[in-house]
């Protein structure tokens, strides 16, 4: 009995691995076929070559990317999370007002759902004529990306809040200001939480595009120079990289929530996962 339970063992230690595994095995076997020229779709091994030269300099073949991949993604990273922290400051202020006072949803919401279907990317061209080629335009396309998935998420938050939790509340003498922040806000954490992983993946797509345009550093610039020179294997090798970040920052974002909202767990799906 006891060598059925390790291998059982060992495979929901590896589960998780078969499907990548298997697809990097089935693209390896594809590009060595022939099927494609090596050049416009490049084996898992010659990117894995390319993007650790591009991480610590093993051969110089990325050239002028040598060894560079820390400071690309510091500096993606850094447009990343300072557009989504404005984007959660404030989606996360306005959906608490606006799901919370019907004068507020009157006054602002109307604004608000004409301006969320524009594509962030069309403000490209105002944001570089406003912020010029740096830094700020990257940050304020993510903003936009990451602020209408927050702030939906928490005025739905808010509007579902049961009443019975607020009734209760206000018997016991509690405040607007009371019942806002020690009921509504708790309440609506789990579909702000929601939000914010699907806000931090815009955001990741975001700062590429805005690299790919209007800056001229990070991980999106890093892809786009290296299609100019045909390096595929560095496109794919930066792209690579972009779903290894967005998945790193999404996993800290379901990490920060099960301890937030542990007394979700008995209750919830959530007690299943391991």
């Amino acid at each position: 009995m006891r060598f059925p339970s390790i291998l059982v063992h060992l495979y929901r230690r590896l589960e998780r691995s078969i499907v990548p595994v298997a697809l990097l095995i089935g693209w390896e076997i594809f590009s060595r076929s022939g099927i494609l020229p090596p050049a416009l779709l490049p084996a898992p091994s010659q990117v894995l070559r390319a993007w650790a030269d591009w991480v610590v300099g093993t051969d110089g073949n990325t050239q002028t990317y040598s060894a560079h991949w820390l400071y690309d993604t510091a500096a993606s990273a850094g447009r990343v999370f300072a557009g989504f922290g404005l984007a959660t400051f404030f989606g996360v202020t306005l959906g608490m007002a606006i799901g919370w006072s019907r004068t507020i949803e009157k006054l602002i919401e109307p604004v608000l759902q004409v301006l969320r279907p524009v594509p962030p990317v069309s403000w490209i061209p105002l944001a570089i004529i406003w912020f010029g080629i740096a830094n700020k335009p990257a940050i304020f396309l993510v903003f936009l990306g990451s602020f209408f998935p927050v702030l939906l998420s928490t005025i739905h938050g808010v509007k579902t809040c049961d009443r019975n939790l607020l009734r209760a509340g206000a018997m016991t003498g509690g405040t607007p200001h009371k019942l806002l922040r020690h009921i509504v806000f708790p309440a609506a954490l789990p579909s702000i939480f929601s939000g914010l992983r699907i806000a931090i993946g815009s955001a990741w797509m975001l700062t590429v595009t805005a690299e790919m345009v209007a800056v001229k550093s990070g991980v999106g610039y890093v892809l786009w120079d290296s299609y100019y020179f045909l390096r595929y294997d560095i496109v794919i090798a930066a792209m690579a990289s972009i779903g290894l970040l967005g998945f790193l920052s999404d996993f800290a974002i379901k990490r920060v929530a099960a301890r937030v909202l542990r007394w979700q767990h008995g209750s919830t799906l959530q007690a299943r996962e391991a």
